[in-house]
């Protein structure tokens, strides 16, 4: 499966700022944060169950009651009551809260909430922005929730990270999982790394997962 297309793209000393911002606004190669909603897209359906592994403000939960239809249903976990009360809001502004379970539990506690047989969960590792950094995700528990994930994930479906890091948090994080991420029995399961390597700055790095077995 491919899922990405890339072109060379110029860079000389005689580029102007409009050329500049005409090539930013035509590039093929996305941000991790856009990337992972173009993979989710392509593989929910009206009807699916789906995950939101760190609900935050409520983004990605709003983005996947938007695939999942009327018919679907959205389980959205987070430890904190702030994540809760925004994103409670940010889904009945949209009309879609009747799709949408808020669960206040972390989420390596999903499989008692989940049924088996969703379509895709999608984790945003870090802090709730403009949250308290100690607050932030952990290696410990955010690998026995990706576990918890693929066990209750259906043939097909994939577990979608985006790892944020840099300044004073998220390293050791980001150092756990990768590992993790290179024992997977490739027999299984298909792991794809999106990073940009000559950014500044520790941009956000995408991983998708994709189950091979029931």
């Amino acid at each position: 499966m491919t899922f990405i297309s890339s072109r060379m793209l110029s860079n000389t000393a005689e580029d102007t700022d409009i050329n500049i911002l005409e090539r930013k606004q035509t590039m093929l190669l996305r941000n991790s944060l856009t990337i992972s909603h173009e993979l989710v897209s392509r593989v929910v359906l009206p009807g699916d169950s789906v995950v939101d592994a760190t609900m935050g403000n409520g983004n990605d939960t709003l983005f996947l009651a938007g695939l999942v239809g009327g018919t679907g249903k959205v389980y959205a976990f987070d430890i904190q009551e702030q994540a809760l009360e925004k994103t409670g809001q940010k889904v009945k502004n949209a009309g879609v809260q009747d799709r949408v379970a808020l669960i206040r539990d972390g989420h390596q506690n999903m499989d008692q909430y989940v049924p088996k047989g969703i379509k895709a969960v999608m984790f945003n590792l870090g802090y709730l922005p403009g949250g308290d950094h100690k607050l932030g995700t952990r290696a410990e528990t955010t690998i026995a929730a990706i576990e918890k994930a693929l066990a209750l994930l259906c043939r097909e479906g994939i577990v979608m990270i985006v790892i944020y890091y840099g300044g004073d948090s998220g390293f050791g994080e980001k150092e756990a999982v990768m590992a993790y991420f290179k024992t997977l029995d490739a027999k299984n399961y298909s792991v794809l790394v999106h990073e940009f390597v000559n950014q500044a700055n520790c941009p956000p790095i995408a991983v998708c997962i994709e189950k091979y077995i029931d």
